[in-house]
């Protein structure tokens, strides 16, 4: 039977104002990318969406992104190498506090399961390696300090991929049914025509056919393989609740079963 991981980014307070309806998004998803405070998010937003996952049953996955609140984290940066893997790794710390004071607040609590860089962090990485490779180190800090390691959510034939398995780690790649992809595989940069797919027709046919068929349609027409084993709604995307539930019922009407795989 086909499986899948649905994912989407969530926790996302940003100046006090939440970007997607948690509450409903929680409810569609098998895993949740759950933001760490320098793009979005902040402890009481972790806490809350450490209690959201372990109520609904969704595996709970760190989203670390450049210190970047003002340009929501979608701003490439030139952060050293010894900087991007501190940063990272407070972030990764910060979420797992989290899992911490509810665990100890209401007896029980979802683990961290994964690690999602955000944003312009999460584009940098697909081709930069010394990027990749301090994100990578923080994550096997992070595993160390855990004692189990941490997978890696990320582009599929990316850059941090392979320093992921160099490193001794998982990686799980992913695609997304509401995003637009050039024909190399890329992403539509959001600032471009044809960066986001809002229909929610659309984006369910998209998903069963990253499923079934491994493919997915650039912007211009041509086919585009990709191997995913998850699939992205972000929690922002207008529309979105409707877009998720669409891909959700779609896969479930095509025989996928939604599974987390972590």
């Amino acid at each position: 039977m086909a499986q899948v991981d649905l994912n989407s980014d969530l926790g996302e307070v940003w100046r006090g104002v939440p970007t997607a309806d948690d509450d409903a998004m929680f409810a569609l998803i098998t895993s949740a990318n759950v933001a760490c405070g320098f793009h979005a998010g902040d402890d009481a937003s972790m806490r809350d969406a450490v209690r959201r996952s372990t109520a609904h049953g969704v595996s709970l996955g760190a989203h670390p992104s450049y210190r970047d609140e003002a340009g929501f984290g979608r701003r490439d940066q030139d952060v050293p190498a010894e900087v991007l893997e501190a940063e990272v790794l407070e972030q990764l710390r910060a979420l797992q506090r989290a899992v911490d004071e509810v665990g100890e607040a209401d007896g029980t609590a979802v683990g961290l399961a994964y690690v999602k860089p955000h944003g312009a962090l999460y584009n940098r990485i697909a081709h930069d390696r010394v990027q990749a490779r301090a994100v990578v180190r923080a994550v096997v800090t992070a595993s160390e300090e855990l004692g189990r390691p941490l997978p890696v959510l990320g582009m599929p034939g990316s850059v941090i991929g392979r320093e992921t398995l160099a490193a001794g780690l998982r990686f799980v790649a992913e695609a997304f049914v509401d995003r637009g992809y050039r024909s190399d595989g890329s992403l539509v940069p959001r600032d471009t025509p044809g960066a986001l797919v809002t229909d929610e027709t659309a984006a369910a046919r998209r998903a069963v056919s990253l499923v079934l068929d491994r493919r997915i349609t650039s912007v211009d027409g041509a086919g585009v393989e990709l191997d995913a084993v998850s699939l992205c709604v972000h929690g922002d995307t207008p529309g979105a609740v409707s877009l998720a539930t669409a891909v959700r019922t779609a896969l479930l009407d095509a025989g996928v079963a939604l599974v987390a795989p972590w």
